[in-house]
């Protein structure tokens, strides 16, 4: 096509559609040759992914594996998914609510606020989390025990919990220093002139924070946040020691009963190979949904 030199009226609008129609006729082209690509791609990494489970389904196969007593018994360890996603729901609410706490210490020029901040951070993530599990669970209530021997029967009463109590608590306070370094950074993130244009129209820090830096660094702690609680459901199951009736509690029941232990063991990975691949759909969901709220 020869562009039109102007002298007919109207020839350069006519020209100026046609060419916007012709790139938005490729765009579509290309979007569609992308979703074509990313369909065929989806489709053969599903592929690999049965022939990969076909292939341990096989090697399962030599091992003599009971695959009846482990349908026999699936729905008793299947009860255990609601205890080990409330444990994991309740816990990650509390460590988020510490770690947004421990981030503003970690931030704060107040020597005091700092220090306390890091001084949690190192230590409980210096500590193994079964360890922590332990001292909460079997070490307070020796404390609580001393302080009520001493006349505060209510206060040495406080330090008594209960196993599915002391496993929030733990999970809490362990997940919650890893994931006050997640709020540090996304608070960092957002530009420092924000603060100071908040300044100047008279918001305090607290309202800039409320109003304006959280929400814009939320888009950044979100999906964090997301793979921490995919994994704290994998870590729930160290709560087992304690007694607490979640998926590996109840599968060891039957495998110590039964000395059915590489049936039992399977079956609970895999309820939580499950809930881990859900787990990260509906993150992936999420993420998907900020990422078009960016764009609009």
């Amino acid at each position: 096509m020869t562009a039109p030199t102007g002298d007919e009226p109207g020839s350069r609008t006519t020209y100026d559609l046609t060419k916007r129609a012709d790139q938005e006729a490729y765009a579509s082209l290309l979007m569609a040759q992308e979703r074509r690509r990313k369909w065929m791609q989806r489709t053969r990494v599903a592929l690999v992914w049965v022939f990969l489970v076909l292939i341990l389904w096989f090697l399962f196969s030599f091992l003599n594996l009971d695959f009846g007593y482990i349908f026999q018994n699936a729905n008793f360890v299947l009860l255990g998914i609601g205890v080990t996603i409330g444990v994991s729901l309740v816990s990650i609410t509390i460590a988020s609510i510490i770690a947004l706490f421990g981030a503003l210490g970690r931030l704060s020029t107040n020597s005091i606020f700092h220090g306390m901040a890091s001084f949690y951070v190192s230590l409980f993530r210096g500590t193994p989390l079964l360890v922590q599990i332990f001292i909460i669970y079997l070490g307070l209530p020796q404390i609580g025990q001393q302080i009520s021997a001493r006349g505060f029967p209510w206060l040495g009463s406080l330090f008594i919990l209960t196993a599915i109590q002391s496993g929030v608590l733990a999970l809490s306070l362990n997940y919650g220093a890893y994931m006050t370094e997640i709020f540090r950074a996304g608070i960092q993130s957002v530009n420092r002139g924000q603060w100071q244009a908040a300044s100047a129209l008279g918001l305090s820090r607290m309202q800039t924070l409320r109003l304006i830096v959280l929400p814009q660094a939320m888009k950044l702690i979100i999906p964090a946040v997301g793979n921490q609680f995919i994994a704290m459901q994998k870590d729930s199951s160290l709560v087992s020691v304690m007694g607490v009736w979640e998926i590996t509690y109840r599968a060891n029941r039957f495998a110590r009963k039964d000395s059915k232990y590489m049936e039992m063991f399977l079956l609970a990975a895999a309820i939580y190979w499950v809930l881990t691949i859900f787990s990260e759909w509906l993150l992936a969901r999420l993420e998907g949904r900020m990422a078009r709220s960016d764009t609009r």
